[in-house]
């Protein structure tokens, strides 16, 4: 706490309290526009939020203006011209907390931001500012970025005493150096669009980033790399379909800034976990410019997506935002209403932070609350995507502290007739106490399961005590979800994710090497779980290298045999590496952007080849995207039990083998025992297959288990292939002893 003296003399450099009103706002404007009289304003109306244009009063086209500032004494309007020329208008309406305008005149195309006043006050947490121009919440499109010279900070950020730096308010005019809300015409209504409405059980999700998925892409025009057209683009979406892909999920894609420590090292935020406009596509994936024409553009991508089958699911941060912690600049929220949009601590000069970023959004706040739905909502209903994923989503869960599943976040999205009915995908962690939430999340939530992740990547360089971790992954991990209703489909399965080492690397190296982000290689986790097969990094080493690609081919193929819902990472099907980076957030280049060239490598190309061949075999069989858990018991009189499991001597798994060390394993699905019936009310039945999956170093004999399981077996797959289709059907009797190679995964479908 600071002194009284400190106090006193920081209330001294608040120029506006006097101008807090209205009123006096209407003076400051006339004083600095003696110019043409400004633009009228009529009340117009509190909701929707935003800016929307619209028709008016007597037929008068304009757009109504509406913001939620809680504790504010008043607020200006401030309109922009091509040449930068700001118009400053006092919106004197007031309802219900949201100040509220309609301009005549004001058309689509029109730059525009708020100035907020009222009390500077950081020991109570009150942070208004005119002197900064803010960011429009609900702002549809942005134009300009996020630069965060000195000026854009609400404090002094170069005072002498930076323990007191956050206290002192900076009176310079930030206009010229942030960017500007645009408003943007709403004339869609998807009537045409046809969503692809594809079940969770039959989903197999792609995570990519929109500019480094198709920067480097030889078949997009240059013109197009880099941004939603880019992704629009026939040669893009073309091997969305051939690999068989049913979903993008895309990495953060609103408009976000970049961080200050960053952009001092020369680099930028690259994958956008640094939100600042919910409701704008990012402006820097454009290719039809930033005043509008971005809204369209990502529409139109969506649509093209849609017309070849595949849904669109957004990466989305509303845990945080760009504005950091009290040393942040002032771009939105902070200067609207600081204690209305943030969590803050019991010494409200400092903020609670659940995620690592500075901030959280008080998503218990009715405001923010509506802040949040209202974006979900018009991404879904107006802008057309499928569903989201929720980063850090056990931050939005808490109530005032703790995480709650009956949170009002949660309650909300559990009725709400239109985000009930999109794909829900939560990250079930944040950086706060009791933040891990892995398998909490209730009915209609699915989740990242990095216990999957764990222990497919313990296994497969031979790491697992013993395999009953295992069991429960690959079979829907039922020990997490099989509550509530819940259903296999709940656990998102994945052994990457943007987060962390490409596939390639995982196998490439042992350690992070993330020199390139400046920061001496502390940054990123060091929790890898990775085995390098002999070599740290490249090498010329060709037997290393095969290993390499074998272990490939086992992880992608043990992640698309699971039971649950696949998640890819963009590259991994061709051996992208990013050179032992495993947290290229702020590599905006070749580190970050997938490498097209290597399909001109046919090692590479096999690798995208098999992943397809894997997916297809997976799009065909429905005993591997079941819809219910494995019971372990027949389900019909006649019937096998649903699931068995082998060990190397084809003898049934027992009690001790599950918590013994195991290289192989074998895992039997049964297709005349699944649950369930189809559209027409028929029981689903499916070929019986085996699955064995060999970790060790060394071939091995597996004896395949005879009658009643099988009168005999037919190759599918073998991973020790390279360079070759799908094996002749080797055809292989029950009772027979199978050599195994070394470091491989078997699929035999039962021949009755």
């Amino acid at each position: 706490m600071s002194s009284a003296a400190e106090q006193e003399a920081v209330r001294k450099t608040d120029a506006g309290t006097a101008a807090g009103t209205a009123g006096a706002v209407v003076e400051a404007v006339a004083a600095v526009a003696p110019g043409p009289r400004p633009p009228a304003v009529w009340p117009g109306a509190p909701m929707p939020l935003g800016a929307r244009f619209r028709t008016g009063p007597d037929g008068v086209a304009g757009t109504n203006f509406a913001l939620w500032a809680g504790g504010a004494e008043a607020v200006e309007l401030c309109l922009f011209d091509e040449d930068g020329t700001e118009t400053r208008l006092p919106l004197t309406e007031l309802t219900h907390e949201v100040w509220h305008g309609f301009v005549p005149g004001v058309r689509p195309g029109r730059r525009y931001g708020y100035r907020v006043h009222g009390r500077w006050d950081p020991w109570t947490g009150a942070r208004w500012n005119p002197a900064k121009l803010l960011l429009d919440p609900y702002a549809r499109a942005v134009d300009g970025e996020f630069t965060l010279p000195a000026e854009v900070y609400g404090h002094v950020r170069d005072w002498p005493d930076q323990r007191s730096a956050d206290t002192v308010r900076d009176e310079r005019d930030s206009a010229p150096y942030v960017p500007k809300g645009v408003v943007v015409h709403d004339d869609d209504d998807w009537a045409d669009d046809r969503r692809p409405k594809t079940p969770w059980a039959d989903s197999v999700i792609y995570e990519l980033h929109v500019k480094g998925f198709t920067r480097r892409h030889p078949g997009i025009p240059e013109e197009l790399r880099g941004t939603y057209a880019g992704l629009a683009h026939p040669a893009a979406i073309g091997h969305l379909k051939d690999l068989g892909v049913t979903a993008v999920e895309l990495l953060p894609v609103h408009q976000f800034a970049h961080e200050d420590h960053l952009l001092r090292r020369g680099l930028r935020n690259y994958w956008g976990y640094n939100s600042i406009g919910y409701f704008a596509p990012h402006a820097g994936y454009s290719a039809s410019g930033t005043t509008g024409g971005q809204v369209g553009e990502f529409k139109r991508m969506v649509r093209a997506l849609h017309d070849a089958g595949i849904e669109v699911i957004l990466d989305v941060v509303y845990n945080h935002t760009a504005e950091a912690g009290e040393l942040g600049p002032m771009l939105s929220l902070r200067g609207i209403d600081n204690r209305g949009y943030y969590r803050l601590q019991a010494d409200a000069r400092r903020y609670a932070d659940y995620t690592g970023c500075g901030n959280t959004l008080h998503v218990v706040q009715p405001n923010v609350l509506r802040l949040i739905t209202d974006s979900l909502r018009y991404w879904v209903t107006e802008m057309g995507v499928d569903g989201f994923r929720f980063d850090l989503a056990a931050a939005l869960a808490r109530s005032m502290h703790d995480v709650d599943m009956l949170s009002p976040f949660l309650a909300v999205i559990a009725q709400d007739p239109v985000l009930r009915r999109v794909k829900l995908i939560a990250e079930p962690w944040d950086v706060g106490n009791g933040g891990y939430q892995v398998g909490a999340f209730p009915p209609l939530w699915t989740e990242w399961n990095d216990h999957y992740r764990d222990a497919v990547r313990d296994f497969w360089r031979g790491a697992l005590p013993d395999v009953r971790d295992l069991g429960y992954r690959l079979t829907g991990s039922s020990d997490l979800y099989a509550w509530g209703g819940r259903r296999p489909y709940a656990s998102v399965n994945f052994v990457t994710a943007h987060d962390g080492f490409t596939l390639r690397d995982l196998v490439s190296y042992q350690e992070k090497h993330n020199e390139a982000n400046g920061e001496e290689n502390r940054d990123g986790t060091s929790d890898n779980r990775a085995w390098n097969c002999g070599a740290e990094g490249e090498t010329e080493d060709a037997d290393v290298n095969a290993l390499r690609r074998r272990q490939l081919r086992n992880l992608l193929t043990t992640l698309l045999l699971s039971t649950g819902v696949p998640m890819l990472v963009a590259g991994d099907e061709m051996g992208r590496t990013q050179g032992g980076n495993n947290n290229a957030y702020c590599q905006d280049n070749e580190i970050g952007w997938v490498d097209w060239s290597l399909l001109d490598q046919p090692e590479w190309r096999e690798l995208a080849a098999l992943t397809a061949r894997v997916l297809a075999l997976r799009h065909r069989h429905p005993v591997l995207r079941r819809r219910a858990f494995f019971s372990g018991r027949p389900q019909a009189p006649d019937g096998l039990r649903d699931l068995a499991w082998f060990t190397s001597a084809g003898a049934e798994m027992t009690e001790s083998d599950w918590y013994a060390p195991a290289a192989t394993v074998g895992l039997y699905l049964s297709g005349r025992d699944i649950p369930g019936r189809d559209a027409r009310g028929e029981q689903v039945t499916d070929d019986s297959f085996l699955a064995v999956l060999h970790a060790g170093h060394e071939p091995a004999d597996f004896l395949l288990p005879g009658p009643p399981w099988a009168q005999a077996y037919e190759l599918v797959l073998d991973t020790s292939r390279e360079g070759q289709a799908d094996p002749p059907g080797t055809v292989h009797r029950g009772g027979e002893r199978l050599t195994v190679p070394e470091r491989s995964v078997l699929l035999l479908r039962v021949r009755e």
